[in-house]
């Protein structure tokens, strides 16, 4: 992919989201970014454990379907999201908005700067025959510009159309098909899509992009389209972790880290050890050196069966007979028969805005080298809240 822009995006259904505040002072946003970073990660973990090949996924999506969510729930279903998702500490009152007004000012403070693309939507599509509770509407609408759209689930082919038309008109059309088909019994369906596209700060130039080899592992080498970027970035070195982190800014705001292990260092022995308090540390170590970056091109699609990976970490009452959803909605028998998350798309792209620098090298400063030919880590997040928008690995970027 050209660098620097991610067009991301999507959800279907319920996600996750992990927070906590300290006991000693008033839940905030530090809190909850916080908090949602070591979720991503506990998150991170079930999916691998699924497979081993390329991640990826947005916490940000993940938390807010989920937040939306929680405010139709009651009973043990509310109290299992809450512990799953690490929002307990947050909640004072029992009535979740406390948590829901977090998330209205933490995505203000995200989308207030125009400089890059974010644009996330959220929407209900109730049966026709399903009443919502008109609390439940008003909260959504108030805290997340939230829409309840009535479909008629008895008819799958029209359901599925008009489902991946909005799906696809707050995606920019990146996303245009993230339903194949819609269960006639279905009562309800959450949808979050969230759209990011920035370009870098410091652009890659298309004309010094070269094939070269990325080891996947001691067996299989490929040949990837690598990037090359001579300039001044910021970076640190993890010597306990045996890990190098390098930040890639875009404009307006966000950035990426890039976690490559060590040579002699299996990623996998790197995936339990990521942490909130880590990616922080981290960043408050870098250093801003010159560098010669090497980076591959990548696109992704991926899709998961969260239904059956968020049991795993202790959200199952959700999807079983006994769902408590009585403050969305009186109707019986209501619960959450599918949730899956799809990434269609993820496109590293120059733009014409971002106009390129060229650093003069002198010969006695010559640059250290960050070569990523190896699987990896990355981590897209706004720089200011500390929010984590994406994140992922690549264990063979010729694969999507």
């Amino acid at each position: 992919m050209e660098p620097g822009l991610w067009p991301l995006l999507v959800f279907a259904f319920f996600l996750t989201h992990g927070l906590s505040a300290q006991e000693q002072h008033a839940p905030n946003i530090t809190d909850l970014t916080f908090k949602n970073m070591d979720f991503a990660m506990d998150l991170y973990r079930k999916i691998s454990t699924h497979h081993d090949s390329n991640i990826f996924f947005s916490p940000l999506s993940v938390s807010t379907a989920f937040t939306v969510l929680l405010l139709g729930t009651g009973g043990a279903t509310r109290d299992q999201i809450l512990k799953g998702l690490n929002l307990a500490q947050l909640e004072k009152d029992n009535s979740g908005e406390l948590i829901s007004e977090l998330f209205q000012h933490l995505l203000t403070n995200i989308t207030q700067d125009g400089t890059f693309k974010l644009q996330q939507a959220t929407a209900l599509f109730v049966g026709m025959d399903v009443h919502v509770d008109v609390a439940f509407s008003t909260q959504i609408n108030q805290y997340f510009g939230a829409d309840i759209c009535n479909v008629d689930f008895g008819k799958p082919k029209v359901a599925t159309e008009t489902i991946n038309e909005y799906v696809g008109k707050h995606t920019g059309n990146k996303v245009k098909e993230i339903l194949i088909t819609t269960e006639p019994l279905t009562k309800l369906m959450l949808i979050n899509t969230i759209f990011f596209q920035g370009g870098w700060e410091l652009p890659f130039n298309p004309n010094n992009t070269e094939n070269a080899r990325f080891y996947v592992d001691k067996y299989k080498i490929v040949q990837v389209p690598m990037m090359f970027k001579e300039d001044k970035f910021y970076m640190a070195t993890d010597e306990n972790l045996k890990v190098k982190v390098l930040r890639l800014s875009y404009l307006g705001g966000t950035a990426m880290l890039i976690v490559l292990p060590n040579r002699d260092v299996d990623y996998t022995e790197i995936d339990e050890e990521i942490t909130a308090a880590k990616i922080l540390h981290w960043n408050k170590k870098m250093v801003k050196v010159k560098l010669e970056v090497q980076l591959p091109k990548f696109k992704m699609e991926q899709s998961y069966a969260m239904q059956k990976i968020l049991p795993d970490l202790g959200i199952g009452n959700i999807f079983q007979d006994t769902a408590n959803l009585t403050r969305l909605s009186m109707e019986a028998g209501l619960k959450v028969s599918e949730v899956c998350q799809t990434v269609i798309e993820v496109d590293e792209r120059g733009t014409t805005a971002a106009a390129a620098t060229t650093v003069g090298i002198t010969a006695y400063s010559l640059p250290r080298t960050f070569i990523v030919n190896r699987p990896f880590f990355f981590f897209i997040y706004h720089e200011l809240t500390n929010s984590l928008l994406f994140m992922g690995r690549v264990i063979d970027p010729t694969k999507k």
